[in-house]
């Protein structure tokens, strides 16, 4: 069985935000139409980790969440290249993680949030992943 990855999965929380997905518990993590995010999505498995994390004002890690399937093509897209993954939430994290605190500390110097910011999907090292985690107070 293949490793368990990491995600940290933006979301702009005035169109869907963590309390929808907790309400709706699974819900189609659609919207990615950059070509680095995408890649990003086809490589998601079931039983991944995601962060959600809120953009705007907010810019800040707020919940966890489960990847339950690979990455399929969008179902309300007519183009093929768009892809799609379903997230269930996990739990809100006791203490969000905001954005200044994930820059202030250099052992982020080389997140994928930090070096490309505008990327709506990405990656988490394992380490980078349990350092996000003990600051969010889990």
């Amino acid at each position: 069985m293949a490793e368990k990855s990491f995600w940290l999965l933006k979301t702009e929380p005035d169109n869907y935000n963590f309390a929808d997905l907790e309400r709706d518990t699974t819900t189609v993590w659609d919207g990615v139409a950059n070509n680095a995010a995408l890649k990003h999505m086809r490589a998601m498995q079931p039983g991944d980790m995601a962060l959600i994390y809120h953009t705007g004002d907010e810019r800040q890690a707020v919940g966890l969440a489960e990847v339950t399937t690979a990455a399929y093509p969008d179902p309300k897209g007519d183009n093929a290249a768009l892809v799609v993954v379903d997230v269930t939430s996990l739990r809100r994290l006791p203490q969000p993680v905001t954005l200044a605190a994930i820059k202030a500390d250099p052992f982020f110097a080389d997140f994928a949030l930090v070096r490309q910011g505008r990327l709506s999907v990405v990656p988490v090292t394992a380490e980078q992943w349990q350092r996000l985690l003990a600051m969010a107070e889990l």
